[in-house]
């Protein structure tokens, strides 16, 4: 993607320093853009549970260059043992965000990489490459989801005789949630590129309003026709045909399609079932927990800060950033960070392999390898 022109990944690392990689901050978007230096796991890990980079795919390659930085030569971590400090690195690491399992996939495929190294030497150059590995695995990926979630948007348009097909998103999903391209907004950037006419709905999405501050300002940088609205405008939008298709992400889906992604995801779902809406999960492959089964009962929900939902910052009359607080002094918040929507009310699954149910069944047919002697329950 392009800022003022220019390329952008999220997250990149230094070609010569070993021990430094950078990221965009997304903190203080849209007002200003930061690029972030990080310097040791610690710092990646404050960075990933502080909100400096959110976003599934995006948390999995920040902590696959925590564990790379994790025992780089030089700075607070380059003293002891080369192992043991790359074990504490992935525990530090896979406890930062607990809802989201990219995290933890690509922490447990970076210790495996560094488990069969004979040397810290050795180490420190396959733990880079493979962190370098997982980012552009994540760029293909993304960029697959995109063609695969093309066709619907392209079967849209053809019924709608060259009218705007309206996508409505929820939280951010694009690229600043992954390295490029995005997982829900891959397809509308694939459209806008092809040159069809696309139109995002785009939810707020409080209480850190991701939508309103990054995607808004992600798809305003790449052209793309966008409106914002409050979260709770989806089911009246629907209600009067004015969205076509939804499109999210997710932080973690399990074997049977269960979806978890936002606050007010399932919402979104449940109005779209209600109005014959599609509504699609986008997401790679790292973002599937092939373990888990019952979203609902066995995904873990972060809880968060009451302030975020007590305050709300946003930019001045005279230039500055300010948070200022929206209710009485003594009223106290309830933080919930993500819900899961069951795999009954999605249309299905866009993956970088293509489109399936969700259902075991539809994610075993497109991953087989997973569990290929599984009994489908």
């Amino acid at each position: 993607m392009k800022i003022n022109g220019i390329p952008y990944r999220t997250i990149w690392p230094d070609p010569v320093a070993t021990g430094l990689v950078r990221i965009i901050d997304q903190r203080p978007l849209p007002h200003r853009f930061v690029v972030e230096e990080i310097r040791s796991v610690r710092a990646m890990a404050e960075a990933i549970r502080e909100m400096h980079v959110r976003g599934a795919p995006l948390i999995g390659a920040a902590a696959a260059w925590g564990m790379a930085l994790a025992i780089q030569p030089s700075g607070p971590d380059g003293a002891g043992d080369w192992l043991i400090r790359l074990k504490d690195a992935a525990r530090e690491l896979e406890s930062t965000r607990p809802t989201a399992v990219n995290q933890a996939w690509a922490v447990e495929r970076m210790l495996a990489v560094g488990r069969a190294c004979a040397s810290s030497e050795q180490a420190r150059v396959r733990l880079r490459e493979e962190a370098q590995r997982i980012c552009d695995e994540d760029v293909a990926a993304c960029a697959a989801i995109g063609r695969h979630g093309l066709r619907l948007i392209q079967e849209i348009a053809a019924r709608k005789g060259g009218a705007p097909v309206n996508v409505l998103t929820h939280c951010n999903a694009g690229w600043l949630a992954c390295v490029d391209h995005g997982t829900a907004t891959a397809p509308i950037y694939a459209a806008h590129n092809a040159g069809l006419p696309v139109h995002v709905w785009v939810d707020e999405t409080r209480p850190r309003n991701q939508g309103a501050k990054l995607t808004a300002w992600e798809l305003g940088e790449h052209g793309v026709p966008h409106t914002l609205i409050p979260d709770n405008a989806g089911g009246h939008l629907m209600q009067h045909g004015l969205v076509d298709l939804c499109l999210v992400g997710a932080d973690r889906v399990t074997r049977q399609g269960d979806a978890a992604n936002k606050i007010g995801t399932y919402l979104k779902a449940l109005a779209a079932a209600d109005n014959g809406v599609p509504f699609y999960v986008a997401l790679p492959a790292s973002t599937i927990d092939w373990s888990r089964r019952d979203g609902v009962r066995e995904i873990p929900i972060e809880s968060r800060g009451e302030e975020e939902v007590r305050f709300m910052e946003g930019l001045a009359p005279d230039g500055e950033v300010r948070t200022v607080r929206i209710c009485p002094e003594n009223t106290r918040g309830a933080n919930y960070g993500f819900d899961v929507t069951p795999a009954r009310l999605l249309t299905g699954l866009i993956t970088e392999r293509g489109l399936c149910p969700a259902a075991a069944a539809g994610l075993l047919a497109l991953f087989p390898e997973r569990d290929p002697g599984a009994t489908i329950a």
